[in-house]
């Protein structure tokens, strides 16, 4: 099979470690990929929200199978692009993706399947967000009803903080606060049928503690030693299957993968958002325990043989990825500073570039690494990655110091009615 993939981003490097590592895959393209990715892909450029080049380019490559990465693009149609080619692409229409695309309506979409999830509001005036935030109080919950690369949410207990937002995006859903631990589940589908991946937790907050803005994500690890037993089958029929059956009573059947946020609360599991791909960096250790190749379980949900796909196969043990950030990450972050240490197994690229001049590694991103390990058990893959962390050297970066910190001391307790 030849696979083209499309992104250039850590969990863009994850797929590809994992397409890499699949023996039915006989070439691997990315466009436009990254130093990581050069490692096991050819790497080839392409402006991946353009649905004509991406197409033309899955043609002119042979590709068998088309993995689209980010989000923007599958907004944008390439997916649909690139099925008017007659290739397989593992990526939701355009129509589909605004599941991901436009907050409101994947409330709207919840609301009629009966999906479990906040109170809200869409608005877009100042009358109707003074009206919304007086209803439900603090925390304040203010979300961009567009796209916003991982950082249109803020969740404040400052009214001031939470206006000022709502009018810098314009158009925004305002919701009730859902108490409990947070909790992403991938989910792969063809439409009709759907295999859960591994639960795991992301950490959103920049700082240590939960503290300071939100940001695309600075760390995650899976499994959830401390998940509700049934968790997952309780998610699937209660919010995964209702909600794929809506999409197909729209006459949108959603294809690929169907990323479910949720917060654990008393009342039970309740979807925080929805995306229309892999998150980062939860892809990164999610797909460190998968065994099943990943190729076959995508290639089987862009062509609608899910159903049949045997079930799948994880590594023992637990994985942890900690990311290292750009200094001033996520106002302004500062790129271009050199990246020594980087060339070690476990070590995922998020925002690099290599320098021209003399090939050396460079930041080019406000996440700029991810650093990746397993272990037999949670604690020794949080050590491990870790330590992969004090082996890079990049000025004025940092990160995290309490990923998977509170799961591994058992400090993580779940509400109770």
């Amino acid at each position: 099979m030849r696979v083209l993939l499309l992104g250039g981003g850590g969990r863009e490097h994850a797929l590809a470690l994992g397409l890499a590592a699949d023996s039915g895959v006989e070439a691997l393209i990315a466009a436009p990929g990254n130093p990581g990715i050069a490692g096991v892909a050819e790497l080839r450029q392409v402006d991946p929200a353009d649905p004509a080049a991406v197409a033309a380019l899955a043609v002119e490559t042979a590709a068998d199978l088309v993995v689209v990465g980010p989000e923007a693009p599958l907004v944008a149609g390439v997916a649909d692009a690139v099925r008017a080619k007659g290739i397989a692409v593992f990526g939701p229409s355009a129509e589909a993706a605004r599941l991901e695309g436009s907050k409101a309506f994947a409330k709207d979409v919840m609301t009629a399947a009966g999906v479990p999830t906040a109170r809200a509001y869409t608005c877009a005036d100042e009358a109707a967000t003074a009206a919304a935030l007086d209803e439900f109080g603090p925390p304040y919950v203010v979300k961009n009803d567009g796209l916003a690369a991982g950082k249109g949410v803020v969740v404040t207990d400052d009214r001031a903080a939470a206006e000022r937002h709502a009018r810098e995006c314009g158009r925004v859903v305002i919701e009730e606060y859902l108490a409990g631990p947070e909790v992403s589940l991938f989910v792969v589908t063809d439409g009709e049928a759907a295999v859960p991946l591994l639960p795991a937790q992301d950490f959103k907050r920049v700082g240590d503690g939960d503290s300071g803005p939100n940001t695309g994500g600075m760390g995650a690890y899976a499994p959830l030693p401390w998940a509700p037993p049934g968790l997952v089958d309780e998610v699937m029929r209660d919010v995964v299957h209702p909600t794929l059956a809506e999409m197909r009573r729209r006459g949108t059947p959603f294809a690929g993968l169907l990323y479910v946020g949720l917060a654990i609360t008393a009342a039970g599991p309740r979807v925080i958002e929805f995306n229309a791909r892999f998150g980062d960096p939860e892809t990164q250790v999610v797909l460190a325990l998968l065994e099943t190749p990943l190729a076959g379980l995508l290639h089987a949900a862009a062509t609608g043989t899910l159903a049949g796909h045997p079930p799948l196969r994880w590594r023992d043990g637990a994985a942890v990825t900690v990311v290292l950030a750009a200094e001033n990450y996520p106002a302004a972050p500062r790129t271009g500073d050199v990246i020594t240490g980087a060339d070690r197994a476990g070590v995922i690229h998020a925002g690099t570039i290599r320098r021209a001049a003399d090939g050396a590694l460079l930041s080019a991103g406000g996440r700029v690494l991810c650093a990746t390990a397993t272990g037999p058990t949670l604690a020794a893959a949080r050590d491990a990655a870790y330590a992969l962390v004090g082996g890079i050297d990049l000025a004025g970066s940092h990160h995290r110091t309490d990923i998977a910190a509170a799961a591994v001391e058992g400090r993580i307790t779940l509400p109770v009615s």
